[in-house]
């Protein structure tokens, strides 16, 4: 009746010899709500007659956060990401990796000597640098027989 659509008999809807398309029907005798057509997002031809609103004053004003916001808090948030010690550039969650107690960039976490790729199982820090376990034992591990270095023994004639 209202919309004045072409109706047959899979879209007809009938209310007390009126008959409307499904669509109108729905919008007039349909259950009424969010998730019904209505509510966010959703156009309302509705007034609120029947209810005894009148919602033609004006449109709502939004509400106001109860406690102020302070945008300071929300700045030192974004200030206060992790540097990589190797680079001194921020480093945030999705690229961070831990050595040594320390956050590091994917691209960053490399010996500090031989420029390996490191892991965490082939990784050794001294100092703030991270070294692989090769270059750590060659520089700063045990010297001597035994230990990777061999010293020169004197033949007796």
């Amino acid at each position: 009746v209202a919309c004045r659509k072409a109706l047959d008999s899979t879209t007809v809807a009938a209310h007390e010899s009126e008959i409307y398309c499904k669509t109108c029907y729905g919008r007039k005798y349909g259950p009424k709500g969010v998730g019904f057509g209505q509510g966010a997002g959703c156009l309302s031809t509705d007034t609120g007659d029947h209810l005894g609103l009148n919602l033609q004053q004006g449109s709502p004003k939004p509400a106001r956060p109860s406690t102020p916001t302070n945008a300071s808090k929300f700045a030192k948030k974004i200030v206060d990401v992790d540097k990589c010690p190797r680079c001194g550039k921020s480093v945030y969650a999705a690229e961070k990796i831990m050595g040594g107690g320390k956050p590091w960039h994917k691209t960053c976490f490399r010996c500090a000597i031989c420029g390996k790729s490191l892991e965490s199982t082939n990784v050794t820090d001294k100092d703030g640098e991270l070294y692989c376990k090769v270059c750590y034992a060659k520089n700063f591990g045990p010297k001597g027989i035994g230990f990777g270095g061999l010293t020169q023994v004197e033949k007796k004639e």
